[in-house]
């Protein structure tokens, strides 16, 4: 499946032979120049979200053509990396070489599975990709919205492109199941509206006037765009929901593991490497999910105890169930959200000496994703461009989206969760493609969820509602690892993993359901997040050991996020590394 990090799509990088330079350490700053300015060449639109704008009118190229020419770039680009001796490098580099080697070789093993061919999850894909695009984008002359109107022009060619490569995946058994898929088709109808204006294709057209466009182009702007999204623009989405309607969703997997596709079981191991860096097996997996969720449970127990239940169930029971826990209105939750935000905004400079320059806001998820996707999540912005970070939060369903939710989701999403980390990456002296080419999932998710348990020392969790409920989100990344290897290697329906999840979280129905559909079309992405945090638990545990009074919470996170994303084996080093130079200290 497609569902690669930056750093694997940077791993396409054309690598041309060149004259042997210097030394290694200029050959491999040589090496990584031409491998940074191939990833702009290959990823137009996120080159244009990083302000490189040379590429501004382009939407890329998305056909199997494309992929096997980068794929086998890639084979050039790693041998002639491994060509290059450790010797002669910086720590640094000789860290940057390896996270590169691991990446270019995640990218040509994950080209020879079907999977690839599977450009779409059950609440994503290409439609969506489009429709947000200008989220991404910044329009301040006439040529901007140019080059946007540009890339919507050369969207059916690219929709026809995408149709092909999942017809023909249809045909050769590469399909998502049954399943995770109810209500997908309205990620696609709902992307262009009767009014065309109302879509969020036309949102830049929307905004005030730039004082840099006269009126008159204003205004025929606007209606090129109107006629290009209420024209081809429809036809290509109506297209496309046909496509789903009569040949996709017919034949639809009606096995829920990736297991039942041709070569599932090898690229299930291939995914759960790719997304924990570890080497561990499924097996190995879902025993240690099943020993977290017994801890859980008996933490649970406690926190209901003393909120004056007999039991967690029933105190679980109340909180799905009571209305003083969910807001009224979409407005109601928001100004929630807003406010634990400020709240743990004011308590950053406690846990860090280092804050990143770029702030975050708040959205509101869109209404045609909403329904069917998960309770909120985080877009990085960009500092070149002058675009915040967004999160962005679930205001459909208001009955399964209780408050007491609130402070857990917010630091993960936010501070100190996803901005923090994301926005000092986005700040750090490092090569460009490390500070904005390397996605972790383990590293990444693997803080998010270490952010919601400093919520613990913030004093966030201050009422048992809202302490249980960071337990059962405690609880929801541990049961994943039970629920995804279930799902993919031990033959679990979707009922039995709904089930499980039921009996031993406290989410409501909605987002269980949408939760294992995630799990169900995205294997072994959500295998990251537990495993990423009790490594990093597991190094502040040494640290506050070996150090003992010379241990410094502050100090240690600037640790940890100090030199980005990284595998959790190159965190181990790290840290190892930090202790060791805390200790010279006098």
């Amino acid at each position: 499946m497609r569902y690669r990090s930056l750093a694997l799509a940077a791993a396409a990088a054309l690598a041309l032979a060149t004259p042997a330079l210097a030394g290694p350490a200029e050959d491999f700053k040589a090496l990584t120049d031409e491998y940074w300015a191939f990833i702009l060449q290959e990823n137009p639109t996120w080159a244009s979200t990083l302000g490189h704008r040379q590429f501004d009118a382009r939407l890329g190229d998305i056909s199997l053509a494309a992929e096997d020419r980068r794929a086998a770039a890639a084979e050039r680009f790693l041998a002639r990396l491994n060509a290059i001796p450790d010797a002669g490098l910086t720590p640094a580099d000789r860290a940057n070489k390896a996270i590169l080697k691991r990446g270019l070789e995640e990218w040509i093993e994950g080209n020879r599975f079907g999977q690839r061919m599977m450009l779409f999850t059950n609440r994503n894909g290409w439609h969506q990709s489009i429709a947000g695009l200008s989220d991404r984008l910044t329009f301040s002359n006439k040529t901007d919205y140019e080059n946007y109107l540009s890339r919507l022009a050369q969207y059916p060619a690219y929709n026809d492109e995408a149709l092909a490569i999942s017809t023909r995946a249809l045909n050769e058994g590469y399909t998502l199941p049954c399943a995770a898929m109810g209500g997908f088709e309205n990620t696609i109808s709902g992307v262009i509206p009767a009014d065309p204006a109302r879509s969020r294709l036309y949102a830049p057209f929307a905004a005030n006037r730039p004082s840099t466009v006269s009126a008159s182009d204003w205004a025929a702007l606007q209606a090129r765009a109107r006629a290009l999204i209420g024209g081809d623009l429809r036809a290509a989405y109506a297209k496309h929901l046909a496509w789903y309607q009569t040949q996709y969703a017919p034949r639809c997997n009606k096995a829920v593991g990736v297991s039942a596709q041709p070569n599932g079981a090898a690229y299930y191991n291939y995914r759960i490497r790719q997304m924990t860096t570890t080497r561990m097996s499924a097996d190995a997996i879902h025993k240690l999910g099943l020993s977290e969720v017994k801890r859980i449970r008996a933490e649970m127990e406690a926190v209901a105890k003393k909120a004056g239940f007999p039991n967690r169930e029933a105190f679980i029971a109340d909180l799905r169930t009571n209305p003083k826990y969910y807001a009224k209105t979409p407005e109601e939750l928001m100004q929630a959200v807003a406010r634990e935000a400020k709240k743990i905004d004011g308590k950053m400079p406690g846990l860090f000496t280092v804050l990143p320059r770029l702030p975050y806001g708040i959205k509101e998820i869109p209404a045609e994703l909403a329904p069917g996707t998960t309770t909120a999540y985080y877009n990085s912005g960009s500092p070149e461009q002058g675009i915040a970070g967004f999160y962005f939060v679930n205001t459909s369903k208001l009955d399964q989206r209780p408050l007491w939710e609130v402070p857990a989701l917010t630091v993960h999403e936010a501070v100190p969760g996803h901005h923090q980390q994301i926005s000092l990456q986005q700040e750090l002296p490092m090569p460009d493609w490390r500070r904005h080419g390397t996605f972790f999932t383990a590293f990444v998710e693997g803080w998010g969820l270490y952010s919601e348990r400093l919520g613990i020392e913030m004093g966030l969790y201050d009422t048992p509602a809202k302490d249980m409920g960071r337990l059962s989100y405690e609880m929801w990344r541990a049961t994943r690892l039970v629920v995804d290897t279930g799902l993919h290697s031990k033959g679990w329906s979707k009922e039995r993993a709904v089930q499980y999840m039921t009996d031993n979280t406290a989410l409501s129905a909605a987002n269980i359901d949408a939760e294992v559909n995630r799990y169900i079309s995205w294997p072994a992405q959500a295998l990251a997040y537990k495993l990423g945090e009790l490594k990093i638990r597991e190094l502040r545990s040494r640290s506050e050991k070996q150090l003992g009074a010379k241990f410094d919470l502050r100090r240690f996170h600037d640790a940890v996020l100090g030199q980005g994303a990284v595998p959790l084996d190159t965190l181990e080093a790290q840290i190892n590394a930090w202790i060791a130079a805390e200790k010279a200290k006098t």
